[in-house]
């Protein structure tokens, strides 16, 4: 899952569950590491979650606590602007690393490389592997081992205010020249603007790459391909969307602006994803929470795609505590904990077997997501998978502001790409 490049530090939010916050990483010392006996120590867990989320993650260590009373959690919540370079800074400084990291799918093979995951094949964490969805397990592994848990699979959609539309009388658009068409409408009977267009984050430019038919790379064949004419054809849709007004955009906290305006009624439409169900929700525009409908994300002049998103549960490679931390894992992505979040916060789960479960089964979110999770695009599982995106961050910025041309743009994020991949054609 994706929420937002952030600029702004946040302050972390730390609770000691149990006792008083202790060290890192187990840093008591007194974490079992050997082969039997009760679980005890300290667990330090770094939660990604949003603010929406974060009580529900929160009640869930606790639940943790609960089932291995020896075994003091200490919760950290960890803004997801923040998170990749603070624990790369903690896990290569050799302190202050938490023992198990709600880690981006797309950092697992970047920290692994770094050598700062522990592997977990073999260990308990992993534990009936074979009920997790197939595409969610892809980001777990990395030159042969896997060095996550698979917790939250996710991917984007179109969220839609129903009555906005209706009292334009247009339907959900299926592509974004529908979507175009219909703005001017939406404009005159409504006062809104058709869509947010996230400017500030890359992960959300890559429906409008896919939807050309292109791709950020080639990782079987080591072959760049954002610079081809898929990619060009993407950055000029962009700047076409907000040039005819048909979005809104900003380059600078995408995130909240855009779900306050979904919220506010002030957009009619929005791409996000089921991490965000719930924030919309709390809007005065939903407070008839049916209100919100969730479609797929609109088609370019080729295809119609989304990135497969979603988060792991990965272990620190010096933790002290080691058998707690596996165990930990084992927890928070068995099938109980999955249902629990998608009962709760509308989250797609990685076990196949909840899907099975009536409550979830008749969850209107899943309905939706599943079937888009389950076409969504691979991203390529590279130790660079997460440093592609900054290169078309800042082309993306360039292309909206009229500072780069679209063939411009593709270009130098190509060359970008050569650059970061040597043995990349």
């Amino acid at each position: 899952m994706r929420r937002g490049i952030r600029g702004a530090v946040a302050t972390a939010l730390v609770a000691g569950l149990a006792l008083a916050a202790t060290a890192c990483g187990g840093g008591d010392g007194g974490g079992n590491t050997d082969s039997g006996g009760e679980l005890s120590g300290t667990v330090t867990f770094w939660d990604t979650s949003n603010d929406a989320e974060k009580a529900t993650y929160r009640k869930l260590a606790e639940g943790f606590q609960k089932e291995h009373p020896k075994v003091h959690v200490t919760y950290v919540n960890v803004p997801f602007g923040d998170a990749n370079a603070k624990f790369k800074n903690a896990a290569g400084g050799n302190s202050g690393a938490p023992d198990v990291m709600r880690t981006e799918v797309a950092w697992t093979a970047d920290f692994a490389n770094l050598g700062y995951l522990a592997p977990l094949d073999g260990t308990p964490a992993l534990d009936k592997t074979d009920d997790y969805l197939p595409q969610a397990v892809g980001s777990t592994k990395f030159k042969g081992k896997t060095y996550a848990a698979p917790q939250v699979i996710d991917t984007l959609g179109l969220f839609y205010n129903k009555k906005l539309l209706k009292d334009a009388g247009v339907e959900v658009p299926k592509s974004f020249a529908e979507l175009t068409t219909a703005a001017k409408k939406i404009k005159a009977k409504t006062g809104a603007t058709a869509l947010y267009l996230r400017g500030d984050d890359p992960y959300w430019f890559l429906p409008y790459l896919y939807g050309e038919g292109g791709n950020m790379v080639d990782a079987r064949d080591k072959i760049v391909q954002i610079d081809d004419g898929a990619g060009v054809k993407a950055f000029k849709t962009i700047k076409s969307l907000v040039d005819s007004k048909a979005a809104i955009t900003d380059a600078t906290d995408g995130q909240e602006n855009q779900l306050k305006a979904l919220k506010d009624g002030t957009v009619a439409m929005a791409i996000d994803g089921p991490w965000d169900i719930e924030g919309a929700r709390a809007g005065k525009a939903f407070k008839d929470k049916k209100n919100l409908g969730v479609a797929p994300v609109p088609a370019g002049s080729a295809a119609q795609g989304s990135p497969q998103g979603g988060w792991n549960l990965s272990v620190y490679a010096g933790s002290k505590n080691l058998r707690a931390a596996y165990a930990f894992v084992k927890y928070m992505s068995s099938a109980k904990v999955q249902q629990q979040t998608t009962e709760q916060l509308s989250l797609l789960p990685t076990r196949k077997s909840v899907y099975d479960v009536p409550a979830v089964k008749k969850n209107e979110m899943v309905t939706f997501f599943k079937p888009a999770v389950d076409g969504a695009v691979q991203r390529p599982w590279i130790a660079e998978g997460n440093s592609l995106f900054e290169p078309i961050k800042v082309q993306m910025n360039k292309v909206l502001t009229g500072a780069a041309s679209p063939e411009q743009a593709a270009k130098a994020t190509g060359d970008a790409y050569r650059k970061l991949l040597k043995d990349y054609k």
